[in-house]
């Protein structure tokens, strides 16, 4: 593939402005042609609109367990499971698959699927470590195939809303920006029936990407220094993970290419709420979103006025105000059948639609290999950092 696919974002997805209203262009009429999908992953792969979508038709599912297969059937109106990945593959008439497979199964799942020649739709994160990363992008290159990650981060209503922003200039210079995925409780998903399952001591940096888009997918930027600090001493569950993990929750400091900090927390346990958040401060406006996708956010524009703080001093004054993010999924940015709201903050409709019209349009879809790579990759580096005692490491550039 000659195509550089970060230029392709850059500039083409600009001209139809990809990015400054949102992923998409306006949705016209439906196509000709369908798209023959294959969802593999019967918890995670039943949550998205494939069957809603009208150049889409739902031809396989595929769970290693039978209930899980049953529930894919039912939910896509599908007629056809297969037990194994491995047999969907087999079937020429799968065009596409979407993996909602276990993390630590992604980049070989991801390369079986190219190299049966089908399209690929993943969920995150990319890769578990720097080899699998380089793996995977060497099969996705090699394959003419359309490879997307379904980052829902990138296409929640207020990362849209800030994409528009920063394109129309009002933030002025992104100064610092800041995100954090709070789950605590998540060890409730680490065994299952007394086994242990994937999730069980899965570093929080191996986990970054609902963290990480919030700037990349925003301003382009790209991560190139960390040092991250783990809390934790391999206590209680964490004891006997696989991945030989010591901390519980782990934060980051970024250093962009562009000399901006970036603050990213990725937490398992404490006193938390559940969020999954960003913030970005300009030098002409700042956006918050809210805590767990409720409630309004908040923008700060500059101000000229004049104020004074709670202890009498003179300052400038700037305004504050809540923002009401809009609902990007009511608008044609959807084909109709998907102007509904969807998983985490109505990502998941978005997802799907990007995918399948990527696949028609024969071009890079959003989060290619490359945003993939952007996304993933600085949280390895961050743990490993962690492990180090925070020290600084550089992290691998990835683009062409």
């Amino acid at each position: 593939m000659s195509i550089n696919r970060r230029k392709f974002i850059q500039q083409s997805a600009l001209a139809s402005s990809l990015l400054a209203m949102g992923p998409f262009t306006s949705y016209g009429n439906e196509t000709t042609s369908k798209v023959r999908v294959g969802i593999v992953g019967g918890r995670f792969g039943a949550t998205f609109q494939f069957h809603e979508h009208p150049d889409c038709i739902v031809e396989a599912v595929s769970d290693l367990r039978e209930d899980r297969r049953n529930h894919l059937m039912k939910t896509y109106a599908c007629q056809k499971s297969y037990p194994s990945l491995k047999q969907l593959l087999t079937d020429p008439k799968v065009d596409a698959v979407f993996l909602a497979t276990p993390a630590p199964d992604h980049a070989d799942h991801i390369i079986e699927s190219l190299s049966a020649g089908k399209h690929v739709l993943c969920a995150v994160p990319l890769a578990m470590n720097i080899d699998e990363c380089n793996r995977v992008k060497e099969a996705v290159l090699s394959s003419g195939k359309v490879f997307m990650m379904a980052e829902t981060t990138t296409f929640m209503q207020g990362t849209i809303t800030a994409r528009k922003f920063y394109q129309e200039g009002k933030f002025g210079e992104i100064f610092s920006a800041a995100a954090e995925y709070n789950h605590p409780g998540l060890e409730i998903l680490w065994f299952e029936n007394g086994e242990p399952t994937w999730r069980h001591g899965l570093p929080p940096m191996h986990y970054p990407t609902h963290c990480t888009a919030f700037l990349i997918s925003v301003t382009g930027e790209r991560l190139k220094k960390v040092s991250c600090l783990g809390w934790g001493e391999g206590d209680g569950l964490l004891k006997g993970n696989p991945y030989h993990n010591p901390f519980w929750n782990e934060t980051a400091f970024f250093h962009t290419d562009r000399n901006h900090p970036f603050r990213v927390e990725v937490n398992w346990k404490g006193a938390l709420r559940n969020a999954e958040r960003g913030e970005w401060r300009g030098e002409k406006m700042s956006l918050y979103l809210p805590t767990g996708h409720v409630g309004a956010g908040t923008i700060i524009r500059e101000e000229s006025e004049e104020g004074k703080d709670d202890a009498g001093f003179v300052h400038t004054k700037n305004n504050v105000e809540a923002f009401e993010f809009p609902n990007w999924w009511k608008t044609d940015l959807l084909p109709e059948p998907l102007r509904h709201n969807s998983g985490h903050d109505g990502s998941h409709t978005f997802i799907t639609h990007e995918f399948i019209q990527a696949i028609l349009e024969n071009r890079s879809p959003m989060v290619d290999i490359y945003e993939a790579l952007a996304y993933t990759v600085p949280g390895i580096v961050a743990h490993q950092s962690a492990l180090n005692g925070g020290e600084q490491l550089l992290i691998p550039d990835y683009d062409d």
